[in-house]
């Protein structure tokens, strides 16, 4: 029963480890029943990240993603009778190209899903080192609250264009600020731009993932913190769960204390994905063969999962 929709492997992603075969098998032995992966797109070679993709070409990053996109479809049918695996893509927000590049991945591949994550404020990576971070920061007018607010207006731009059936690690652009754990609602105007979004997503049926990729960044709660799940979850929106996993160790990591977090936020379910043939209803008529599942939190926490894993109920 547990799950994540968002992940990652060496093979495919210059700044992760293992092979993806590697990746679903671990989320096997785990005790996970359903495991998305998700790809990162391919970019423009100015949006490189340094060090890690210096050897690469547009032509072969786009290259990367089809030879993942393929091996990704190989161990959907090998282990399909292990875990149900479904394929797709988590996106860039960066300039105009962008849109070109997600268009073009959604017309050419037989997709269940992507994740619509927001990694550049004006251009600049948020969440890759801080001196980038402080280059993003000092675009915008050089305060943690100017470029806050500049990260979700372009998240709303994404959010418009796209409608993401999952919505990414949601207040990402904490993670190298000045105060990582801090409370958005100590400025009025970045408060005012969360509940836009939060609005939006709820009112297209999107879905909020509690990504666990912060707590092993030493931050206290998920993406997005409770107080931002509190809002949402009062607007009817609904959450599912994500590990953003780079590798083995990653999966399924730190979901004890993710429970924490969906029990402060005072969330009762959970959704994941499941195939359109098992009676769920689609939501998304781009992805006709999938459609969201409900399970009480009551139901995730009795799963076997957390003893075969070692998670508890905090960390």
């Amino acid at each position: 029963m547990p799950f994540s929709h968002h992940s990652h492997s060496g093979q495919f992603c210059g700044h992760a480890t293992n092979t993806l075969e590697e990746v679903v098998q671990n989320a096997i032995k785990k005790g996970m029943t359903i495991f998305c992966m998700t790809e990162h797109i391919h970019r423009d070679r100015i949006d490189f990240y340094p060090n890690e993709e210096k050897s690469h070409t547009p032509k072969s990053l786009e290259q990367l993603y089809d030879d993942f996109y393929h091996e990704a479809s190989r161990l959907r049918k090998a282990y399909a009778d292990q875990i149900q695996l479904f394929i797709g893509f988590e996106s860039e927000w960066i300039r105009d190209s962008s849109l070109g590049i997600i268009e073009g991945l959604l017309a050419n591949y037989d997709l269940d899903l992507f994740v619509g994550s927001v990694h550049h404020v004006h251009t600049w990576p948020i969440d890759y080192d801080t001196p980038m971070y402080h280059e993003a920061r000092k675009v915008a007018g050089g305060s943690d609250e100017q470029v806050f607010a500049d990260f979700f207006d372009a998240q709303y731009a994404m959010l418009q264009v796209l409608k993401p059936p999952i919505v990414g690690h949601f207040d990402l652009i904490r993670l190298k600020s000045d105060k990582p754990d801090g409370s958005f609602r100590v400025w009025a105007e970045v408060w005012e731009k969360i509940m836009r979004n939060l609005k939006f997503v709820a009112g297209y049926g999107g879905v909020l993932e509690l990504n666990s990729s912060s707590l092993r960044k030493e931050m206290s709660e998920t993406y997005p913190q409770v107080e931002i799940c509190k809002e949402f979850l009062s607007m009817g929106g609904h959450f599912t769960l994500s590990d953003d996993s780079h590798g083995i160790d990653q999966v399924g990591l730190n979901y004890g204390k993710v429970l924490d977090c969906i029990k402060a936020a005072g969330i009762n379910e959970i959704c994941h994905l499941a195939p359109a043939a098992d009676g769920v209803k689609v939501n998304d008529s781009r992805f006709p063969n999938v459609g969201w599942k409900t399970v009480a939190v009551n139901d995730l926490e009795a799963h076997g999962f957390w003893k075969a894993s070692n998670q508890s109920s905090s960390r």
